[in-house]
This record gives structure tokens, sequence and C-alpha cells, in this order.
């Protein structure tokens, strides 16, 4: 499992972060050390940088934390400048300015990994080269890993690159689970109703790229967050989690986790929760995982998605 920090620091806004958001990042920290969790996921836009910027004070109030911790951070999307309200910048020049400033804001020389954000369409794969190559020359950046790529993208972006491709960053859980539908849905007619790229998770798994999913626990949907008007599916789906977790004295978090982890690709989930207690109730999800049947992963999914599978 991994531990994504976007809602660490406060506001999206320009407001500066306070002591508090430092406690609650402190808190978080400790939360997913206590679960298990070692690998930190970062991005320099997570609520306007300062997610990294308070890390980085949990970091420098901690002695020996940065050894006992892996940290992978993201770049490539620029937003409120030059007039719009979201680009992407994946060119040379942008990759080391925005790795060196979350190198600052997170008071260490390197991260474990830098991942790519999302596909830039004036993507250059001999810049990005360039500039990777750069930055392991220089011990900041020691593996590459992508975001919301598909398996395409990732081998003309690689056909350039001397390192390897070892991540792959997307949006998968049991709400959405368009990558999952893709595989059964091939020659049906609904297929079209989904539109993530077929054989991108098949691409990660023959190549040996991790493939990490954010948003796993579905926004809180199945495990008590309000939601104004739910689906009965969402509904249903909610009522088999709990009914599920009750059965296997476990957590509703760890049932939706394990169900991911379920999956032969290996899936490493990103549990983005500030909220210590949701932290550790994910701590038994690989041994959810282990002990789940088919049947019971076949039942959660299909209660999911509101009918059957073809």
């Amino acid at each position: 499992m991994i531990y994504g920090c976007m809602g660490l620091g406060g506001s999206w806004t320009a407001e500066p972060y306070s002591s508090a958001h430092v406690d609650e990042a402190a808190a978080a920290v400790d939360a997913a050390l206590e679960a298990g969790i070692t690998l930190f996921d970062h991005a320099d836009i997570y609520r306007s940088g300062k997610a990294e910027a308070v890390f980085g004070e949990v970091l420098a109030q901690t002695p020996g934390l940065r050894e006992r911790i892996r940290l992978q951070s993201k770049c490539g999307i620029r937003l409120n400048e030059q007039g719009l309200q979201t680009h992407y910048d994946l060119s040379r020049d942008a990759i080391l300015e925005r790795v060196n400033e979350s190198l600052a804001r997170l008071r260490t020389d390197h991260v474990e990994v830098l991942m790519l954000h999302r596909p830039d369409p004036l993507l250059d794969p001999a810049e990005v080269a360039a500039a990777v190559g750069q930055l392991m020359a220089e011990g900041k950046v020691r593996a590459l890993g992508v975001s919301n790529m598909s398996g395409p993208q990732i081998e003309a972006l690689q056909d350039r690159l001397e390192t390897p491709v070892i991540a792959n960053q997307l949006e998968m859980s049991l709400l959405k689970r368009a990558w999952l539908e893709s595989t059964v849905l091939v020659n049906h007619a609904d297929g079209t109703d989904y539109s993530f790229p077929h054989g991108t998770v098949e691409h990660c798994v023959r190549q040996g790229i991790t493939v990490q999913a954010y948003g796993a626990l579905a926004r809180g949907l199945y495990t008590g967050a309000p939601a104004a008007d739910p689906t009965v599916a969402e509904t249903a789906t909610a009522d088999l989690v709990a009914a599920m977790a009750a059965e296997k004295n476990t957590t509703g978090e760890a049932i939706l986790l394990g169900w991911l982890m379920k999956h032969p690709a290996g899936i490493a989930p990103v549990i983005s929760t500030a909220n210590p207690d949701r932290i550790l109730a994910c701590a038994g999800a690989a041994d959810v995982a282990a002990a789940m049947t088919r049947a019971e992963w076949y039942r959660l999914w299909v209660t999911a998605r509101g009918s059957n599978i073809p």
C-alpha cells in the first residue's frame, strides 16, 4: 500500500499552512507507518505545494524518518498560470524546475520515484529522457514512473528512455471500474460506455510496471461517507462491504483495498485520507486479499456495477 499525501496541507489556495496542518500531517504519517506503509506519494500541485511543504516540516522534526520511508512525487500539471486554469508541461526545463522545487519543499535531496503526472500532447520523449537522465545523474531521482498513461503512451516514452518506467498510477476502485469493465466488454455493445484503454493493465504486467491505484477507497462512498443521492447499486454495495467486514472481523476499508489487491496485476492501492483512524483501518487489506474467495470478489464487482456481467 501507498500513502497519498494529497489531503495534507490545508486548502488548495495560496493561503499559508499552519502548525495545525503540520500536526495533522505528522499524525497521518504515524498512522501510515503503523499500518505498515513506507511509500509516500506526492505531487507538486497538491494543495498548491503545501502538501509537500508540511511533509517536509514533519521530516525536519522527526530524526531518522527519511531513512525509514520512500518518497515519490509528480510533475507535469500546471494550475492557474498564463491565463489558463490547467495545462500540462513535460518539457525538459519544466521537469527540472518543478523537481527542484519539490525537493526544496520536502527538505530532502532526492525522491525515490519521479512520476509524470499526466500525458502532455506536446511531450517530446527526447526532452523527457534528457531531464530524467540529468536528475538521475545528480542523484535527485532514483526511478521513473508515470500516471494516467495508456500502454502505448508508455511504450512511446520508453523507447527514448535509458531507465525503465517502474510504475503507472491510475484511478482504480470498486467505484471507478473502467479498467476492469474494459476486460470483459470487448466485443460487447456496453464497451463503448468505458473510455479506459483496454490492454493498459496487461501491458504493465508484461513489462513489470507496478500498477498504483489512486482513489482506491472510493471517496468513502461504501464505508460511511455521506452521499446526497446514492444509487441502488451504491447502497447495496455499502451494505455488502459492511456485511463482509463483520463476517471477516475486519474493516470496510480493508475489504475495498483487499478487493483491488486480489487482482493478479499486483495492484498497489494509494490511500489518501488524512484521518488516522481510516488509515489504520486499511492495515488488514493484504490479509483480506489473500483470504477473499473468487465468489466474494465477483459478488462485490457485480453488486457495484448494479447488473450481472455478460
